[in-house]
């Protein structure tokens, strides 16, 4: 086990905290193998997969996203640069939408985002009675329903 890596050495090389780690083996996105004395070592190449994990969820993806993807790969291997050009492509239109939203939210910031507060004095105007509520829950407005128009 000279080419594996300790919990600490995985964590402190992947910028990641050991329960992170342990987290991550819980939901089955790596594996390690263990010492005789039941202590973790991780092949090199999750190093790999960590960076892959970590890159994801810094875009904004879930877990649960991350775990589907990780799941496509042949033998739950450690991405390769293919791989990584595949499941970044898959992501592509997810992140696009994301990037919509951010755009919309930013650019609408200071008006009403139909989230049916009622509290802002525009809300009278924009959003009378939680007109929103209809859409449903959150930022309706900012998530692309229709403003009812003010005449």
């Amino acid at each position: 086990m000279d080419d594996y890596l300790t919990i600490g050495d995985l964590a402190k090389r992947a910028g990641v905290a050991t329960s992170a780690l342990r987290y991550y083996e819980e939901r089955g996105l790596i594996s390690s193998e263990r010492t005789d004395g039941n202590q973790r070592r991780y092949q090199r190449s999750v190093l790999r997969t960590v960076s892959v994990i970590r890159a994801a969820q810094e875009v904004g993806l879930t877990l649960a996203e991350i775990e589907q993807a990780l799941d496509s790969l042949p033998n739950s291997r450690a991405p390769t640069k293919s791989d990584w050009t595949k499941l970044s492509r898959g992501w592509r239109t997810q992140l696009d939408e994301r990037i919509g939203e951010l755009i919309a939210l930013r650019d609408e910031l200071d008006d009403c985002i139909g989230c049916g507060c009622l509290s802002l004095r525009s809300c009278a105007l924009f959003n009378p009675g939680d007109r929103a509520a209809t859409f449903g829950t959150g930022a309706r407005y900012i998530t692309g329903d229709e403003r009812p128009s003010l005449s």
